[in-house]
C-alpha cells in the first residue's frame, strides 16, 4: 500500500520542509551534524514514514554535488571496509521498518535519534583520542549505520565516529562520506520504491518543489565549511535537535 500525503500541505508544514532540506543540503557540503534536525523537521512536516521517501531523492542529488565537488578527496579504502557491514545494516533495516505502523515507525524513529545524539554527546565529551580499529568495530559501526540511514536516513552518528577514527583530514572526511552516502542512497532507493512504497510521484512532485533548498544549503554549506565554529555549531545541534524529537514524539 503506497503512502498518501494530505490533501493539503500547510505553509509551515513547507516551511519546516524547506528548512530541513536547506540544512541537509548544508550538510551535504561538508557542514556534518545537521543531519538529526533536518531528519526531525522533515518528519514533523510529512510524517515519519512518510519522509524518509521524500528525503531519499534530494539526498542522491546532494551527494552528486558533493561527489563532484569533493571527489579528489575520497578515501577508497575506508568506504571499501565499511560499506559492506551498511549494506547487511540496510536489508536488517528493510526487514524491520517494512511493515511497521507510523506510530510504532515513529517511535523507532524517535530511538534512534536519541542513540545518535547519545554518540555524538559522547564522542564530544571523550578525552582519549584512541579508538579501536579491530573489524568489529567497523562491523559494528556499519551495521548500526546501515539501520539507522535506512531507518530513518540517520546514520551520521555511526559513520562519523568512524570516519573520525580513521583519523580522516576535514576534506578526506566530507570526501569519502560523500561517496559512501552516494552508494548507499542509491541501494536504498529501490526499496523506497517498490518495497516501502514510500517514494511516489507525488513525493516526486514535493521533492522538485523543494530542490531550490538543497541547492541553496550546498551553496551556504561550501561558504561556511571553512570558517564555522565547530565546537559551538555541534551544541546547537545537539539541544535543537533533542527538542525536535521531543516535538516529533508528541506530534
Amino acid at each position: 500500500m503506497f503512502l498518501s500525503l494530505p490533501s493539503e500541505i500547510s505553509i509551515m508544514a513547507w516551511a519546516m520542509a524547506a528548512t530541513a532540506v536547506f540544512l541537509m543540503g548544508a550538510s551535504k557540503a561538508g557542514l556534518k551534524g545537521m543531519s538529526i534536525l533536518n531528519v526531525t523537521l522533515m518528519a514533523l512536516a510529512f510524517g515519519s514514514k512518510a519522509s524518509t521517501g521524500i528525503f531519499m531523492p534530494l539526498l542522491i542529488v546532494g551527494d552528486i554535488i558533493a561527489v563532484i565537488y569533493y571527489n579528489r578527496h575520497t578515501q577508497w579504502k575506508y568506504i571499501l571496509k565499511f560499506i559492506p557491514w551498511m549494506v547487511l545494516g540496510i536489508l536488517v533495516g528493510v526487514l524491520v521498518g517494512k511493515d511497521l505502523p507510523e506510530v510504532e515507525f515513529k517511535w523507532g524513529m524517535v530511538t534512534v535519534i536519541f542513540i545518535s545524539l547519545g554518540l555524538l554527546y559522547w564522542w564530544d565529551r571523550r578525552k582519549s583520542t584512541h579508538v579501536p580499529t579491530h573489524w568489529m568495530f567497523a562491523g559494528s559501526m556499519g551495521i548500526m549505520a546501515g539501520i539507522c540511514t535506512m531507518i530513518g536516513n540517520l546514520a551520521g552518528a555511526f559513520t562519523n565516529i568512524f570516519f573520525l577514527a580513521m583519523r580522516l583530514p576535514k576534506n578526506q572526511f566530507v570526501g569519502t562520506a560523500a561517496w559512501l552516502f552516494f552508494i548507499t542512497n542509491l541501494f536504498k532507493l529501490p526499496f523506497h520504491i517498490f518495497v516501502w512504497k514510500t517514494v511516489t510521484m507525488e513525493t516526486l512532485w514535493v521533492d522538485v518543489k523543494l530542490i531550490p533548498a538543497i541547492l541553496a544549503g550546498i551553496y551556504v554549506g561550501i561558504r561556511l565549511v571553512k570558517i564555522i565554529r565547530e565546537g559551538f555549531f555541534r551544541k546547537m545541534i545537539l539541544v535543537l535537535t533533542a527538542l525536535g524529537a521531543l516535538l516529533l514524539l508528541f506530534r
